[in-house]
Protein backbone atom coordinates (compact mmCIF):
# COMPACT_ATOMS: atom_id res chain seq x y z
CA UNK A 1 0.00 0.00 0.00
CA UNK A 2 1.13 3.57 -0.96
CA UNK A 3 1.66 5.69 1.63
CA UNK A 4 0.32 9.68 1.55
CA UNK A 5 1.68 12.37 -0.34
CA UNK A 6 4.08 13.82 2.43
CA UNK A 7 3.48 16.25 4.59
CA UNK A 8 6.34 18.60 2.84
CA UNK A 9 4.81 18.66 -0.86
CA UNK A 10 1.44 19.35 -1.89
CA UNK A 11 -1.07 16.75 -3.87
CA UNK A 12 -1.36 17.02 -7.30
CA UNK A 13 -3.94 15.31 -9.60
CA UNK A 14 -1.38 13.15 -10.85
CA UNK A 15 -0.80 11.91 -7.26
CA UNK A 16 -4.34 11.16 -6.37
CA UNK A 17 -5.41 8.90 -9.60
CA UNK A 18 -2.11 7.01 -8.62
CA UNK A 19 -3.98 6.13 -5.66
CA UNK A 20 -6.48 4.14 -7.12
CA UNK A 21 -5.87 0.81 -6.03
CA UNK A 22 -3.37 1.67 -3.28
CA UNK A 23 -5.16 3.53 -0.78
CA UNK A 24 -8.33 5.25 -0.02
CA UNK A 25 -8.69 8.58 -0.38
CA UNK A 26 -10.56 11.32 1.64
CA UNK A 27 -12.24 14.75 0.24
CA UNK A 28 -14.50 16.92 2.20
CA UNK A 29 -16.08 20.59 1.25
CA UNK A 30 -14.68 23.47 2.58
CA UNK A 31 -15.84 27.02 1.32
CA UNK A 32 -12.99 29.51 3.59
CA UNK A 33 -9.50 30.02 4.49
CA UNK A 34 -10.18 29.03 8.19
CA UNK A 35 -12.03 25.50 7.22
CA UNK A 36 -9.94 24.72 4.36
CA UNK A 37 -7.04 25.64 7.00
CA UNK A 38 -8.58 22.96 9.64
CA UNK A 39 -9.38 20.42 7.10
CA UNK A 40 -5.54 20.36 5.31
CA UNK A 41 -4.08 20.53 8.94
CA UNK A 42 -5.78 17.07 9.64
CA UNK A 43 -4.72 15.45 6.60
CA UNK A 44 -7.74 15.47 4.03
CA UNK A 45 -6.19 14.60 0.31
CA UNK A 46 -8.28 16.98 -1.65
CA UNK A 47 -10.97 20.03 -0.66
CA UNK A 48 -13.36 20.21 -2.97
CA UNK A 49 -15.09 23.90 -3.45
CA UNK A 50 -18.38 22.35 -3.91
CA UNK A 51 -21.60 24.72 -5.26
CA UNK A 52 -23.32 22.99 -2.49
CA UNK A 53 -22.03 26.51 -0.91
CA UNK A 54 -25.45 27.34 -2.29
CA UNK A 55 -26.87 25.76 0.02
CA UNK A 56 -24.93 25.62 2.89
CA UNK A 57 -23.31 29.41 2.87
CA UNK A 58 -26.01 30.78 0.93
CA UNK A 59 -29.19 29.15 2.41
CA UNK A 60 -30.59 28.49 -1.24
CA UNK A 61 -33.18 25.22 -1.25
CA UNK A 62 -30.19 23.85 -4.50
CA UNK A 63 -26.97 25.09 -6.35
CA UNK A 64 -28.19 26.62 -9.29
CA UNK A 65 -28.10 30.21 -8.31
CA UNK A 66 -24.58 30.12 -7.81
CA UNK A 67 -22.39 31.99 -10.20
CA UNK A 68 -18.78 31.22 -11.59
CA UNK A 69 -17.59 34.84 -9.85
CA UNK A 70 -19.30 33.51 -6.49
CA UNK A 71 -17.05 29.88 -6.96
CA UNK A 72 -13.59 31.95 -8.33
CA UNK A 73 -13.76 34.00 -4.95
CA UNK A 74 -14.50 31.46 -2.55
CA UNK A 75 -11.95 28.74 -3.79
CA UNK A 76 -9.63 31.55 -3.53
CA UNK A 77 -9.97 31.85 -0.16
CA UNK A 78 -9.69 28.17 0.43
CA UNK A 79 -6.21 27.87 -1.89
CA UNK A 80 -4.89 30.35 0.34
CA UNK A 81 -5.54 27.86 3.71
CA UNK A 82 -5.06 24.81 2.17
CA UNK A 83 -0.89 24.13 1.72
CA UNK A 84 -1.03 20.31 0.93
CA UNK A 85 -4.35 19.37 -0.40
CA UNK A 86 -5.29 19.42 -3.77
CA UNK A 87 -7.88 22.12 -3.99
CA UNK A 88 -10.54 21.73 -6.47
CA UNK A 89 -13.10 23.81 -7.79
CA UNK A 90 -16.83 23.28 -8.86
CA UNK A 91 -18.00 24.53 -12.17
CA UNK A 92 -21.29 25.91 -11.29
CA UNK A 93 -24.49 25.85 -13.05
CA UNK A 94 -23.87 26.91 -16.97
CA UNK A 95 -20.68 27.63 -17.05
CA UNK A 96 -19.61 24.45 -18.64
CA UNK A 97 -22.86 23.86 -20.73
CA UNK A 98 -23.36 25.90 -23.82
CA UNK A 99 -19.82 24.95 -25.82
CA UNK A 100 -16.77 22.95 -24.88
CA UNK A 101 -14.99 26.53 -26.18
CA UNK A 102 -16.97 28.40 -23.24
CA UNK A 103 -16.64 25.56 -21.00
CA UNK A 104 -12.46 25.74 -21.33
CA UNK A 105 -13.06 29.54 -20.87
CA UNK A 106 -14.62 29.09 -17.80
CA UNK A 107 -12.81 26.43 -16.26
CA UNK A 108 -9.45 28.82 -17.07
CA UNK A 109 -10.84 31.26 -15.46
CA UNK A 110 -11.45 29.06 -12.58
CA UNK A 111 -7.85 28.05 -12.55
CA UNK A 112 -6.60 31.98 -13.32
CA UNK A 113 -8.17 33.52 -10.87
CA UNK A 114 -8.54 31.28 -8.02
CA UNK A 115 -5.10 29.14 -7.47
CA UNK A 116 -7.15 25.67 -7.99
CA UNK A 117 -5.62 23.39 -8.60
CA UNK A 118 -8.40 21.40 -10.99
CA UNK A 119 -11.77 21.55 -11.68
CA UNK A 120 -14.98 19.98 -11.22
CA UNK A 121 -17.81 19.59 -13.49
CA UNK A 122 -21.06 17.24 -13.60
CA UNK A 123 -22.04 14.77 -16.46
CA UNK A 124 -21.01 11.40 -18.09
CA UNK A 125 -21.58 11.50 -21.86
CA UNK A 126 -22.91 14.53 -22.62
CA UNK A 127 -19.92 16.37 -21.06
CA UNK A 128 -17.43 14.40 -22.33
CA UNK A 129 -16.50 16.68 -24.90
CA UNK A 130 -15.72 19.87 -22.49
CA UNK A 131 -14.05 17.06 -20.12
CA UNK A 132 -11.13 16.47 -23.49
CA UNK A 133 -11.00 19.67 -24.46
CA UNK A 134 -10.01 21.14 -20.83
CA UNK A 135 -7.71 18.04 -20.59
CA UNK A 136 -6.23 19.52 -23.99
CA UNK A 137 -5.66 22.75 -22.63
CA UNK A 138 -4.00 21.49 -19.15
CA UNK A 139 -6.84 21.91 -16.90
CA UNK A 140 -7.25 18.55 -14.42
CA UNK A 141 -10.98 17.57 -14.31
CA UNK A 142 -12.56 16.04 -11.87
CA UNK A 143 -16.25 14.32 -13.71
CA UNK A 144 -19.13 13.43 -11.50
CA UNK A 145 -21.80 10.93 -12.18
CA UNK A 146 -24.87 9.63 -11.01
CA UNK A 147 -26.84 12.29 -8.80
CA UNK A 148 -26.57 15.17 -10.72
CA UNK A 149 -27.22 18.16 -8.50
CA UNK A 150 -27.39 20.86 -11.07
CA UNK A 151 -30.05 18.86 -12.94
CA UNK A 152 -32.41 18.04 -10.01
CA UNK A 153 -35.07 19.77 -11.41
CA UNK A 154 -35.12 17.32 -14.87
CA UNK A 155 -34.00 14.55 -12.36
CA UNK A 156 -37.58 15.29 -10.08
CA UNK A 157 -35.58 15.46 -7.23
CA UNK A 158 -32.73 14.12 -4.78
CA UNK A 159 -33.07 10.16 -5.62
CA UNK A 160 -30.77 7.34 -5.91
CA UNK A 161 -29.91 6.62 -9.37
CA UNK A 162 -30.50 2.74 -10.85
CA UNK A 163 -29.75 3.02 -14.27
CA UNK A 164 -26.13 0.61 -14.79
CA UNK A 165 -25.90 0.67 -18.20
CA UNK A 166 -25.81 4.38 -18.47
CA UNK A 167 -24.05 5.00 -15.34
CA UNK A 168 -21.11 2.54 -17.04
CA UNK A 169 -21.11 4.26 -20.24
CA UNK A 170 -20.90 7.88 -18.53
CA UNK A 171 -18.05 6.59 -16.22
CA UNK A 172 -16.18 5.23 -19.57
CA UNK A 173 -17.23 8.06 -21.02
CA UNK A 174 -14.92 10.06 -18.71
CA UNK A 175 -12.24 8.63 -18.21
CA UNK A 176 -11.92 8.62 -22.40
CA UNK A 177 -12.29 12.19 -22.19
CA UNK A 178 -9.25 12.37 -19.55
CA UNK A 179 -10.53 13.04 -16.17
CA UNK A 180 -8.72 12.08 -13.07
CA UNK A 181 -10.89 11.23 -10.79
CA UNK A 182 -15.08 10.56 -11.01
CA UNK A 183 -17.48 11.82 -8.31
CA UNK A 184 -20.20 8.94 -7.69
CA UNK A 185 -23.47 10.37 -6.57
CA UNK A 186 -26.50 8.01 -4.85
CA UNK A 187 -25.54 5.06 -6.19
CA UNK A 188 -26.62 1.58 -4.79
CA UNK A 189 -23.31 0.00 -3.26
CA UNK A 190 -23.16 -2.70 -5.07
CA UNK A 191 -23.52 -0.84 -8.80
CA UNK A 192 -20.73 1.41 -7.19
CA UNK A 193 -18.32 -1.12 -7.20
CA UNK A 194 -18.96 -2.21 -10.60
CA UNK A 195 -17.89 1.40 -11.70
CA UNK A 196 -14.71 1.12 -9.67
CA UNK A 197 -13.37 -1.96 -11.25
CA UNK A 198 -14.64 -1.09 -15.03
CA UNK A 199 -11.94 2.16 -14.58
CA UNK A 200 -9.05 2.71 -14.37
CA UNK A 201 -9.53 6.36 -12.06
CA UNK A 202 -10.53 6.60 -8.91
CA UNK A 203 -13.98 6.92 -8.25
CA UNK A 204 -14.95 8.89 -5.22
CA UNK A 205 -18.16 8.17 -3.32
CA UNK A 206 -20.69 10.64 -1.79
CA UNK A 207 -24.19 7.92 -0.87
CA UNK A 208 -22.75 5.30 -3.16
CA UNK A 209 -21.44 3.01 -0.40
CA UNK A 210 -17.76 1.40 0.60
CA UNK A 211 -16.71 0.22 -2.49
CA UNK A 212 -15.27 3.49 -4.16
CA UNK A 213 -11.78 4.32 -3.84
CA UNK A 214 -12.64 7.07 -1.61
CA UNK A 215 -15.37 9.20 -0.04
CA UNK A 216 -16.50 13.03 -0.43
CA UNK A 217 -18.37 14.51 2.24
CA UNK A 218 -19.65 18.26 2.75
CA UNK A 219 -18.06 19.47 5.88
CA UNK A 220 -20.69 21.40 7.33
CA UNK A 221 -22.67 18.24 7.27
CA UNK A 222 -19.84 15.89 8.53
CA UNK A 223 -19.20 18.68 11.39
CA UNK A 224 -22.96 18.10 12.16
CA UNK A 225 -23.13 22.13 11.53
CA UNK A 226 -26.31 21.91 8.81
CA UNK A 227 -29.77 20.59 9.15
CA UNK A 228 -31.57 21.82 6.69
CA UNK A 229 -31.31 18.49 5.09
CA UNK A 230 -29.60 15.60 6.27
CA UNK A 231 -28.91 12.82 3.88
CA UNK A 232 -29.24 9.18 5.03
CA UNK A 233 -25.77 8.91 3.63
CA UNK A 234 -24.24 11.41 5.87
CA UNK A 235 -21.94 10.35 8.99
CA UNK A 236 -21.77 13.15 11.43
CA UNK A 237 -18.45 12.94 13.01
CA UNK A 238 -18.74 15.84 14.91
CA UNK A 239 -21.60 18.26 16.72
CA UNK A 240 -20.20 21.46 16.32
CA UNK A 241 -23.23 22.89 15.56
CA UNK A 242 -24.42 22.73 18.77
CA UNK A 243 -21.60 23.36 20.63
CA UNK A 244 -21.21 26.82 18.35
CA UNK A 245 -25.40 27.36 19.69
CA UNK A 246 -23.98 26.93 23.24
CA UNK A 247 -21.07 29.20 22.95
CA UNK A 248 -23.27 32.04 21.69
CA UNK A 249 -25.28 31.72 23.97
CA UNK A 250 -22.83 31.96 27.16
CA UNK A 251 -21.28 34.85 24.91
CA UNK A 252 -25.00 36.53 25.48
CA UNK A 253 -25.55 35.60 29.00
CA UNK A 254 -21.55 37.45 29.78
CA UNK A 255 -22.45 40.67 28.16
CA UNK A 256 -26.06 40.79 29.46
CA UNK A 257 -24.46 40.44 33.22
CA UNK A 258 -21.49 42.85 32.39
CA UNK A 259 -18.88 39.83 33.24
CA UNK A 260 -17.36 40.13 30.11
CA UNK A 261 -15.34 41.56 28.78
CA UNK A 262 -13.44 41.33 32.22
CA UNK A 263 -9.97 42.50 33.44
CA UNK A 264 -8.13 40.18 31.74
CA UNK A 265 -9.64 41.42 28.10
CA UNK A 266 -9.49 44.93 28.80
CA UNK A 267 -6.69 47.29 28.54
CA UNK A 268 -4.98 49.46 30.96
Amino acid sequence: MSAPVPADRPMTAPDFAAAKGQRRLSVLTAYDYTTARLFDAAGVDAILVGDSLGMVVQGNADCLRVTLDEMIYHTRCVARGAKRALVIGDMPFLSFQLSPESALANAGRLIKESDAQAVKLEGGQRTAAAIERMVAAGIPVMAHIGLTPQSVRAIGGFKVQRDAERLKADAKAVESAGAFSVVVECVPTELAGELTALIKIPTIGIGAGNQCDGQVLVGADMLGMFDDVRPKFVKRFGELGAAARQAAEAYCRDVRSGTFPGPENSFR
